[in-house]
């Protein structure tokens, strides 16, 4: 057996038996394990290591390390935790390391989004473009643009390489050298840039600012381990509002105690965030350790689908105190909680050891009893219209009735944007992106900008050059959409990324329904007056 077969053999022997000696921990807390049941952990443990001796020895084919990494970390192990929930799973070294990375939000490299493109030359038919510098770091210090192709790293060529790999080879140690080379439209030789890296952080709050006269917008991305303080750090330089939407839209959660620490931001002191039960560990209920500062105002949250966990945590916290009113679709519906072990080899386990509950005693989690993977993570046809008879009834602190068992269900549907068949075939054939390289290259834009008939010529014969087929009808039908697409990767291009940010929510339907609904949200704050004035009444 080769050493590499032999390392994974024992990685996944030891994974097992990390999962029984845990399995016995937890066993033990609450009840004591049974000589039978220490027997059968054996006997499994066995069992796995005389099949993979059976594979190994006589399947067709030569197990090479790649087909032993792929049999051990896709197959035998992730097989085991998925028959338990869609949530518990194994991470192998390099899902460990992104998980952390993820947590932290930053990570020492140049600081630019990249992403592949069709490419008839390339091996591999791709290249590698940079998406968007982020604002402040190297590549954006240094003037490297949206657009431009990354063709060699170090004198490494990118030709043949998928983005993670080009990834890597970016990333390195703080304050090291990385010599990029760029291929730019409009410039007729490659651009060479010699970057230093740095500590690259990557906000969750990565939109706060007045999308209205005295009304706040805040975008949180995912709940890592500085969400709450950037929470807090927006609301300060928002200053004085008269309303406030939190948009969690595509939100996939993340750091529980994150979670409540922006909880605290808009709940009184006291107030119950989450509680979580389980079987080996003590409940825990989380509370609001020192509550709404300042002048209160109404607050929407805007949710979708994709809105999850921790985020889920929030918008059930704030919904159940009557403290926001939740509108979009009905949320993922995640109400498990995952504990982090680290098991040898820099790999980890993400078990589920707690399932959580909303103040009012919501478990949120949406079934998952024989339904594929697939269809748990993204067919979600219930989303804009939940059936609520079977969704498990509860109250807020005003009496309003909320539901559980399926997700948060919003106070007020906002059905998503779907795209129709000429807005996909321009994003899908990167055209806003690219007509902003072409643009640029003989253009410049100011914030005044506007995209007048000029403009819209201009891509329009882009779109004609590029061979992308489209009528005057299809432009006209879309032409709010087309403007601000246009508009966005403009300033993007010229300005950072958050600039090409605002122009897509300044428009964005969704959050201007969201507006909208501020006056029902100042309307729960007198029902939850007139609730408590009631109850002491009848004291």
């Amino acid at each position: 057996m080769a050493p590499r077969t032999r390392r994974a053999l024992f990685i996944a022997t030891l994974f097992l038996a990390s999962c029984a000696v845990l399995g016995t921990f937890i066993n033990q807390k609450v009840d004591a394990q049974s000589a039978t049941d220490e027997s059968t952990l054996r006997d499994s443990l066995h069992s796995f290591t005389n099949v993979y001796a059976l594979v190994e020895q006589n399947y067709a084919e030569h197990l090479d390390s790649d087909k032993v990494d792929k049999a051990i970390y896709d197959g035998a192990i992730p097989g085991m935790l998925h028959t338990l929930d869609p949530h518990s799973s194994f991470q192998d070294p390099k899902a460990f390391a992104q998980m952390r990375e993820d947590q932290h939000g930053k990570y020492y490299g140049v600081g630019m989004a990249i992403q592949p493109q069709p490419d008839p030359t390339a091996k591999n038919g791709l290249k590698i473009v940079v998406l968007t510098p982020f604002d402040g770091a190297p590549a954006y210090k240094a003037g490297i643009r949206p657009g431009d192709v990354i063709i060699s790293v170090d004198g490494k060529s990118t030709d043949g390489m998928d983005s993670t790999a080009v990834a890597s080879l970016l990333k390195g140690p703080r304050n090291t050298h990385v010599s990029v080379t760029m291929q730019r439209e409009g410039t007729p030789k490659p651009l060479v840039f010699d970057l230093v890296r740095e500590e690259v952080s990557r906000p969750s709050v990565d939109l706060a600012f007045m999308i209205r006269p005295g009304i706040g917008y805040i975008h949180v991305t995912s709940f890592m381990e500085t969400t709450s303080r950037e929470v807090g750090d927006a609301l300060d330089r928002l200053g004085d509002m008269n309303g406030l939407v939190i948009d969690l839209r595509g939100n996939p959660g993340g750091l529980l105690n994150e979670a409540v620490g922006m909880a605290d931001k808009f709940l009184q002191k006291g107030q119950i965030v989450v509680s979580q039960k389980g079987r080996a560990f003590p409940d825990q209920v989380y509370r609001v350790a020192n509550g709404e500062q300042g002048k209160k105002y109404p607050i929407v949250v805007l949710v979708n689908r994709n809105t999850a966990s921790a985020a889920e945590i929030v918008s059930g916290a704030l919904q159940d105190h009557d403290r926001a009113l939740i509108v979009g679709e009905t949320t993922f519906g995640k109400g498990l909680v995952q504990t982090v072990f680290q098991l040898s080899q820099e790999t980890g386990l993400l078990l589920t050891t707690y399932h959580y509950y909303t103040p009012s005693g919501r478990l949120i989690q949406r079934n998952y009893n024989g339904v594929s993977l697939y269809d748990y993570y993204y067919v979600r046809d219930d989303a804009a219209k939940p059936d609520k008879s079977n969704l498990e009834v509860k109250l807020t602190d005003s009496g309003r009735t909320v539901y559980g068992g399926g997700g948060i269900t919003p106070d007020e549907p906002i059905p998503e944007l779907k795209a129709n068949d000429f807005q996909g075939t321009l994003v899908q054939k990167y055209a806003f992106f690219n007509f902003s390289k072409h643009y640029l290259a003989a253009h410049t834009v100011s914030k005044d900008f506007v995209v007048d008939d000029a403009v819209m010529k201009d891509f329009k014969d882009f779109l004609k050059s590029q061979q992308i087929d489209y009528t005057d009808a299809d432009i006209a039908s879309n032409l709010d959409w087309v403007k601000v697409s246009i508009k966005s990767e403009l300033f993007t291009s010229q300005f950072g990324e958050l600039e090409g940010l605002k122009v897509r929510a300044d428009w964005d339907p969704q959050i201007a329904k969201a507006i909208s609904f501020l006056p029902q949200a100042e309307a729960l704050e007198e029902r939850l007056a007139a609730s408590q004035k009631t109850t002491l009444a009848n004291r």
